[in-house]
């Protein structure tokens, strides 16, 4: 591996550790990655001629550390500004009473506060954990640069002003808390893998980071079994991502995918995690929608899916996830285990409820279900309504090719 390898592996490894560090120490996010960016840049220049450290973390953490402190004591201003610099060389103890004396978990407990609004929890996770810059959280989210970096700025703001702290929350609020940040890179995962708009329905980096992050919350929580199931979870929907869409970018249905293309590792590895999880005794939503991805990848063709179970699983979601989006996916479930007029009558249901009117998935499935019991015609008006409300590129051309076959049935 060269030294440029090197810093780049190093990047995506370390980034989130020495910049929780230095805000642990410091107190001051724009300080800390400022300081983290010229450690990565000063190590560009030194493992080229110098070589690579055996701790490439370690080396890392320091120089920032340092450059931090030659930082605070040139904008040192009275007593208080020294008392900041001194801690820089100060032993380290404990921060929080949580028993966790990992940055990176307290980093993302803080990035996640619930005092943030849920789009700031996942740019501010991107931007500290991650270490994307600006410009490139925008594009991941199709928002003007400006619009990204004000989100950023009233993000850090907030937690400055508002004194929201550096930890992991006390028992008490621990799973209330480890709930949302497991929410936040749910959320991350899904805009990656299935795109609200543009052209592509899978953004690869977006996935990628959300596993990453999933991997360090499951090694820093081992005994916590949401998160085994989150990582699970990922991993077993990241699987099937390269069959998703074909060589001209339209969507390809899960019935339809190659399984051979499948990715057997992260199949075997998501199935590893989520026994062990289950094996704790807790189950959670994020266990049981591992669960059903699990009955997708494990039948070796789409007719032998045990559609039965997957039903079985979504009504049990429903109890810890009452939402309309969850009770439609338990309708596509029920449609294929017991015939699609029974999962017409929920999706009918719904209708009524008029919670998912604008929600292209709704008439979507009608379509599909409609489609499925040769009443094609029907089909084709339900189709065009979900046209009028997709936005992404690829999904649009799917119900537009879907509306053809029908109108030609």
């Amino acid at each position: 591996m060269s030294a440029q390898e090197a810093v780049a592996a190093a990047f995506r490894e370390e980034w989130g550790q020495v910049v929780a560090t230095l805000i642990r120490v410091t107190g001051d996010w724009d300080l800390a990655e400022e300081c983290a960016q010229d450690a990565f840049a000063q190590a560009l220049d030194r493992w080229p001629r110098d070589g690579v450290p055996r701790r490439p973390g370690a080396w890392l953490t320091t120089t920032a550390r340092h450059r931090a402190m030659d930082v605070l004591r040139r904008e040192a201003v009275g007593e208080r500004k020294i008392r900041e610099a001194a801690m820089l060389t100060a032993p380290e103890e404990p921060y929080d009473d949580s028993g966790v004396e990992d940055d990176r978990l307290r980093l993302i407990f803080t990035c996640c506060h619930p005092a943030l609004h849920i789009e700031a929890r996942v740019a501010l996770t991107l931007r500290t954990l991650a270490g994307l810059t600006t410009p490139e959280i925008a594009r991941a989210f199709l928002v003007p640069e400006a619009t990204m970096a004000q989100r950023l700025v009233r993000a850090k703001k907030k937690i400055r002003n508002a004194g929201i702290p550096y930890r992991v929350p006390p028992a008490h609020l621990l799973p209330e808390r480890t709930t949302g940040v497991l929410g936040v890179i749910y959320l991350l995962f899904n805009e990656g893998y299935a795109a609200t708009s543009g052209a592509d329905l899978v953004r690869r980096n977006l996935c990628a980071e959300a596993i990453r992050l999933a991997r360090v919350l499951a090694r820093l929580m081992p005994d916590e079994p949401e998160a085994l199931g989150l990582l699970a979870l990922l991993l077993l929907h990241d699987a099937r991502r390269d069959t998703r869409v074909d060589a001209a970018g339209e969507l390809v249905t899960l019935e339809d995918q190659d399984r051979t293309a499948w990715d057997r590792a992260e199949v075997d590895e998501g199935a590893a995690l989520l026994e062990t999880a289950l094996r704790r005794g807790r189950p959670g939503p994020y266990q049981i929608q591992a669960a059903i991805a699990a009955c997708h990848t494990t039948a070796a063709t789409a007719a032998d899916t045990d559609w039965a179970d997957i039903a079985a699983l979504y009504g049990e979601l429903v109890r810890f996830v009452p939402s309309a989006v969850v009770r439609l996916n338990r309708a596509v479930a029920v449609g294929m285990a017991q015939g699609p007029d029974a999962g017409l009558a929920l999706v009918a249901e719904l209708e009524r409820e008029d919670e998912l009117s604008g929600y292209h998935l709704l008439p979507a499935t009608r379509a599909d279900l409609l489609r499925r019991s040769g009443r094609t015609t029907e089909a084709a008006r339900a189709y065009e309504r979900a046209l009028e409300l997709v936005e992404n590129d690829a999904e649009r051309h799917f119900l537009e090719k879907r509306l053809a076959e029908c109108r030609s049935a």
